[in-house]
């Protein structure tokens, strides 16, 4: 840390080295990534940690949502979030939205019980008609119904095709 970052508070600093450290870990390394995650959820600041691992989850689990080693990434993540309840339900979202992603059983309940944050996603990323459908119908926001209704809309309209 610089002179210059001397005013920076030291959880945004460790903040940003957990997201290097994490990042480093090459793909398709499920038990190191296990490993540097346990490592970041051992930093002090509870809140700041399960940030920092809630936005290595996010990168990852988009990067992975269309690849075979989703359910193994996951498997190893799970292993060591354990009793940490923000990042085990994103990471029970992101295998909700690979669910729906792959054509996968999954049900309405789930997503419409989903945070807003992964119905927002969903709207964002999931091409499957059932699932716009339900949330344009029964999600959580209006935001999220319209957005929904909308990305129906669009997928009808003659110049979408």
């Amino acid at each position: 840390m610089s002179l210059a970052d001397s005013d920076t508070p030291h959880e945004h600093w460790r903040y940003a080295r957990h997201l290097e450290s994490l990042a480093a870990v090459p793909g398709g390394n499920a038990e190191a990534e296990a490993e540097a995650v346990t490592a970041v959820l051992g930093d002090p600041d509870r809140v700041m940690a399960e940030a920092a691992v809630v936005t290595h989850l996010d990168r990852r689990a988009a990067s992975l949502l269309d690849d075979d080693g989703f359910t193994l990434w996951a498997r190893a993540m799970s292993g060591v979030l354990g009793g940490r309840a923000f990042p085990e339900r994103r990471l029970r979202e992101w295998s909700l939205l690979k669910a729906a992603t792959r054509g996968e059983p999954w049900s309405a309940a789930e997503l419409t019980g989903a945070s807003d944050w992964c119905q927002r996603t969903a709207v964002r990323l999931l091409a499957s008609r059932e699932a716009l459908e339900l949330l344009a119908a029964a999600a959580r926001t209006r935001r999220v119904r319209n957005a929904a209704a909308e990305r129906l809309r669009r997928a009808r309209s003659p110049e979408s095709m």
